[in-house]
């Protein structure tokens, strides 16, 4: 009985008012950033949130819900699925977060495989091949050398003889 209740009153005019009161009580930054997330809105939403940003003559684009890259933190549109190249595995998390953070620094974007599974149990991490820092194709190389250079590799050698 609830779910049909709630249906009959998507799409009425109480809900466009509701809407069109929700968004009038916003401040511009956040409806600049409900904007950004316009994806996960309804189309009703959608058309609501456009109204309202018109109505203030804002200089987010009405029609697409949307606003420009440097104002969004969160990306627009699809996601880019990105090739990524696994450049090191570690069996500990201390090890790879500490190769992370070097690349990082360096300005090269890397991220680390299965490290939630084997932070939940460490004992997984012979199973699942160890923890695996990836970067992007373009990246490997210079991140390859750049931890050669700064001694966090995977081999987990020592220098010592």
């Amino acid at each position: 009985m609830a779910v049909a209740n709630f249906r009959s009153k998507f799409g009425s005019p109480e809900e466009r008012n509701r809407l069109a009161q929700f968004y009038g009580s916003l401040t511009d930054g956040e409806l600049q950033q409900l904007a950004c997330e316009g994806t996960s809105l309804t189309e009703e939403a959608r058309a609501a949130l456009a109204a309202e940003i018109a109505r203030r003559g804002m200089s987010v684009d009405a029609s697409n819900v949307t606003t420009d890259a440097e104002d969004c933190a969160a990306p627009r549109g699809r996601l880019e699925m990105r090739d990524l190249l696994t450049i090191r595995q570690y069996r500990d998390l201390p090890e790879a977060l500490l190769a992370k953070s070097a690349l990082e620094s360096a300005g090269i974007e890397c991220f680390l495989g299965d490290d939630n599974l084997i932070r939940m149990d460490w004992l997984w991490s012979n199973l699942l091949g160890g923890i695996k820092l990836r970067v992007r194709q373009e990246d490997a190389i210079v991140a390859s050398r750049l931890l050669e250079g700064s001694g966090a590799s995977g081999s987990g050698e020592s220098s010592e003889k």
